[in-house]
């Protein structure tokens, strides 16, 4: 029996909206606790043009928080994981799944000026500055997301143009190193954030690990989904 799913989407947005979704071309830069997320709300929101990109495999700690992540899963590239379950909801969907690093070694190699919307879900510092210079200079739509973890409330989640979060150690971090590489983003750009930040409970594993849960990763997820389809659905 064949569905439509999107049905109760066009109900809302419009059959020109859902259109505009359906053609939409984006693509994610991490897939873990915040990235996975995204990708979800897009893909059952209509976008099915979406490139995913993540580096990492599913281990045990991943579980807690990020989508395709599951006792089953673990050990397997995150980026095919998430593509078997993205098909599933989707099975036409076109999604590309690279299973590589942002870096300044394959910045090039993505063509980020060929997409409508380019997410920013990257941990790493450096390559994250990276990640917004390049996506700005190819005036492409950026959405990033800054630091999740370390929080407990929802209600905290937030939406600021870059240079106006606060209470982000991320977000301070990346504004020192733009200010000292004397390299500025060449344009203004939204961020989900969250100023709530906990001390760790117990010693962490692993260097540099912070705790985090799924119902804060999730919402800025779902937030930066949001504003993508926001953003399409606006456009006359």
């Amino acid at each position: 029996m064949t569905t439509d799913f999107q049905s109760r989407t066009r109900l809302l947005i419009g059959d020109e909206a859902a259109a505009r979704l359906a053609e939409a071309r984006v693509i994610v830069f991490g897939v873990g606790g915040v990235g996975s997320w995204c990708v979800e709300g897009l893909m059952r929101s209509g976008v099915r043009h979406v490139t995913i990109v993540d580096n990492d495999r599913v281990c045990a700690s991943n579980v807690n928080r990020q989508l395709m992540a599951t006792a089953e899963t673990i050990g397997r590239v995150k980026v095919d994981a998430l593509k078997e379950h993205l098909l599933t909801i989707s099975p036409g969907a076109d999604i590309d799944a690279r299973f590589c690093a942002f870096n300044a070694d394959t910045a090039q190699t993505f063509g980020i000026g060929g997409y409508d919307y380019v997410i920013d879900a990257i941990d790493s510092l450096q390559d994250k500055m990276l990640l917004i210079r390049t996506a700005c200079d190819a005036d492409v739509r950026l959405f990033s997301s800054m630091g999740a973890a370390r929080k407990l409330d929802p209600t905290r989640v937030k939406v600021a143009e870059f240079w106006k979060v606060y209470g982000c150690p991320l977000a301070r971090s990346l504004r020192q190193g733009f200010k000292r590489s004397g390299r500025l983003p060449s344009r203004k750009f939204k961020c989900v954030f969250s100023d709530e930040l906990l001390d760790n409970a117990s010693t962490p594993c692993e260097a540099r690990a912070n705790g985090s849960m799924v119902h804060i990763t999730a919402v800025f997820g779902f937030t930066l989904a949001g504003l993508v389809i926001e953003d399409i659905v606006g456009r006359k």
